[in-house]
């Protein structure tokens, strides 16, 4: 059975990191200083996993007024001082007789200075409600993705914002497709649908993996946790290779810096001001989190012999030959900073060590298959 590409791990987790989760109270971050644009009215899309909160706590800390859109389902006790409007931006399912019925009418008649949405997965709900929000918003955040370009990860070409952009046959297609094959076309098209309804003022985020504590993709998480455990560990493929990722709290400041800026456009949200090699990545989590780590180093083509799926089973790694870095340089023109890798892994030790919201492991290699993988490499000779 081949394994799962770098890309159709990308789209899963990304899909997986809007599913409910605890989101503990304690973790946060000091926000940068707010700009002189004033305190803004702002609609969050989602605002209750992973990403939204990351953007509330800082929208609310620099004065903001926040207005949040959801179910009332993944996390209601949070923000008890915001303004909650509950609703259905989902249409029901063709395939599905129970989908429950499309309910925006909490939104109409309303008015925001932006809206920032989480949440936006199929191209007929965005343009829904970009139709009810058209006139009564003057900028759309969308966080889309890299997986909006699908030559990334085919090998190790760089790509930019102008780069080729993935399409699906339908566009209104309410099915992620085998392996989300459908995902990257689906973001393309819903950024088109904000980009139509907001012809001066929409701003396409495209993230990579997004990482820190709260990720319920486990896809980064597996190192802090392997820091904790210590002893041996299964390193994977270049030491000098590059890798690319973003801390969920830098993104979510970034996004409100955007916001208060003005700033408009298309812009890959991913690390960092420089880059970082995945032997610089290990050995800053075994001084942060665990001294008694060791690290035996695997090739690529092992790794692929045996069916270690990038990202997947083996976090951040992505074989050389596969590794497209996206540019950042629009993003950091835009003010995106990047926090010390350091703090990113011991945060999300820490959370892992409070219990990372308990519940099996979405990705990460199992402790026995790693001790088997690092046998049969080592007779190899």
């Amino acid at each position: 059975m081949p394994s799962p590409t770098r890309r159709s791990f990308l789209s899963a987790a990304a899909a997986c990191a809007a599913t409910p989760l605890v989101v503990p109270q304690a973790v946060t971050h000091a926000s940068r200083a707010p700009s002189r644009r004033g305190k803004l009215k702002i609609l969050v899309l989602g605002g209750t996993s992973f990403l939204g909160p990351a953007i509330v706590r800082p929208a609310l800390a620099n004065g903001h007024e926040l207005t949040l859109f959801n179910r009332g389902k993944t996390n209601p006790q949070l923000f008890p001082e915001v303004e909650k409007l509950q609703g259905q931006r989902r249409r029901p399912h063709p395939d599905r007789p129970n989908s429950p019925p499309q309910d925006l009418k909490a939104l109409e008649g309303r008015t925001w200075d932006a809206v920032v949405d989480t949440s936006g997965y199929y191209t007929g709900e965005v343009e829904d409600v970009c139709k009810v929000l058209a006139g009564h918003a003057k900028r759309y955040v969308y966080v889309s993705s890299l997986s909006v370009y699908p030559d990334l990860g085919a090998n190790d070409q760089p790509i930019d914002e102008s780069s080729r952009l993935a399409e699906c046959a339908d566009k209104y297609v309410q099915d992620m497709g085998k392996e989300y094959a459908n995902y990257g076309g689906l973001k393309r098209h819903c950024e088109d649908a904000v980009a139509a309804a907001f012809p001066d003022g929409a701003v396409l985020v495209r993230p990579g993996y997004i990482v820190g504590p709260t990720d319920p993709t486990d896809r980064f998480t597996y190192w802090p946790a392997r820091f904790l455990r210590g002893g041996e560990c299964l390193a994977p493929g270049d030491p000098d290779n590059d890798l690319q990722f973003v801390d969920v709290r830098d993104l979510g400041e970034w996004i409100v810096h955007l916001l208060e800026q003005g700033t408009t456009g298309a812009m890959n949200a991913v690390g960092f001001d420089g880059s970082i090699s995945t032997a610089e990545f290990l050995h800053t989590g075994k001084g942060a989190v665990n001294h008694q780590c060791s690290f035996t180093w695997v090739d690529d083509e092992f790794l692929l012999a045996n069916e270690v799926s990038s990202w997947g089973e083996m976090g951040c790694w992505t074989p050389k030959k596969m590794n497209g870095h996206a540019s950042n340089a629009k993003a950091i023109a835009a003010g995106a900073r990047f926090r010390p890798i350091a703090e990113t892994i011991r945060d999300t030790a820490d959370w892992v060590r409070d219990g990372r919201g308990n519940g099996e492991w979405r990705a990460g290699m199992k402790a026995e298959r790693e001790t088997e993988l690092l046998a049969k490499w080592k007779k190899k000779g």
